[in-house]
């Protein structure tokens, strides 16, 4: 027998899973059969600066361009890829994809990308999304850009020309990007935090460009320009709280209360949502008030406002209140707006009251300078 007969026997003879690992292609683009949430998941590996290895192909859903990749890693390093599936005959619109960078064999930094319709009937993405992606941290992407970015997370929305414009207990569907935690390790002023927040700005569009191509669409988006400056503590305005005119502590405060929020971060201004938060430098965070403008991601706080506690009624729409978040939903001329207040700690051990007193002047102010007011809500007995 010949050795080319003889290697094309124990070709024949291999496992599938053996032939696959001796393919090149198979080796840098694997499919894996697994059960369950990695159905259809693949491992792919590269050295930054020699990107792409294969056909073309690149991290996540073959979106993520090699200066993107490098942006987030560094130069010189090995850097792998895991994916779950996306789009095909089924259309799925919901994936994920995880980049971990090595050097010398040891995981050095890993990025997560998801793309996922925001729940707006459960309420389950109405607590963690938000504390995460809605935080004064976080800037505009910029004109045309539906999303904002942080120096530890960033997320865009897909266009409803793709998705479908989203029904009144359904949200947008985004592609949502994060590095290590928010908001503890990841701080403006930080050395490298502006690096990354450029080059998580990039993953995010290059992840919903390729998100976009899988579902089957053709609308594409424009790389981010320069960002805004990142809003940092400082001293708050006691008669302009969070940057928003007329909107000041009630008059009953305590001066314990008073001297325990006299600093503020706010960030968001022309974006799709303003944040703002109230009291030091974290832990020390007492307060957090935001204003969701865009429509598509007002139905997340869905169950905060049918069904968060005490009854709060307006001119223009309704909510409700707990001791510690308060959520009004008001159907303003650009469509429906959320404002949220929310006491994240007690003062001096004094019991969670603070939404009740801050909502309607929250409310009222915020709803002026975004052209919904005047705005007056009531808070119903029971």
């Amino acid at each position: 027998m010949s050795e080319q007969t003889e290697a094309a026997q124990r070709t024949r003879e291999m496992s599938p899973l053996r032939r696959a690992f001796r393919s090149r292609t198979a080796r840098t683009a694997v499919v894996a059969g697994l059960v369950g949430a990695l159905l259809g998941a693949g491992a792919v590996a590269w050295r930054t600066g020699t990107l792409p290895l294969v056909d073309g192909a690149a991290p996540c859903w073959d979106s993520l361009g090699e200066g993107t990749v490098t942006a987030l890693f560094g130069e010189d390093r090995e850097v792998r890829s895991e994916e779950q599936r996306l789009g095909g005959s089924s259309g799925l619109r919901n994936g994920s994809c995880r980049v971990t960078s090595f050097q010398d064999g040891r995981p050095r930094r890993a990025v997560d990308i998801r793309v996922h319709e925001l729940d707006g009937l459960y309420g389950a993405d109405g607590d963690r999304w938000p504390a995460d992606y809605l935080d004064p941290d976080m800037v505009s992407l910029g004109k045309g850009l539906p999303g904002m970015v942080s120096g530890a997370r960033a997320w865009i929305a897909l266009p409803e020309k793709c998705t479908g414009k989203p029904g009144d207990f359904e949200a947008a569907t985004v592609v949502d990007v994060s590095l290590g935690r928010a908001g503890v390790d990841y701080e403006p002023g930080l050395r490298g935090w502006e690096e990354d927040r450029a080059a998580l700005a990039r993953a995010a569009v290059d992840a919903a460009n390729g998100a976009i191509r899988a579902l089957g669409c053709s609308q594409s988006y424009a790389a981010p320009g320069a960002l805004a400056k990142a809003g940092d503590w400082e001293e708050a305005d006691q008669d302009a709280l969070c940057g928003t005119k007329g909107f000041a502590l009630p008059a009953g405060f305590s001066r314990e209360r008073r001297e325990a929020l006299t600093r503020e971060r706010f960030g968001g201004f022309g974006g799709p949502a303003r944040s703002c938060e109230v009291g030091g430098p974290a832990p020390n965070t007492y307060l957090r008030f935001t204003t969701v403008e865009t429509p598509s991601l007002t139905a997340i706080f869905n169950k905060a406002v049918l069904h968060g506690g005490t009854r709060v009624e307006g001119p223009r729409g309704y909510g409700s209140l707990s001791e510690t978040r308060a959520a009004y939903k008001a159907k303003c001329p650009k469509g429906s707006v959320v404002f949220l207040v929310e006491q994240k700690r007690a003062i001096d051990d004094v019991a969670f009251d603070l939404t009740r007193s801050l909502l309607p002047a929250y409310v009222a102010a915020e709803a002026e300078r975004i052209g919904c007011g005047p705005e007056k809500v009531r808070i119903m007995r029971g």
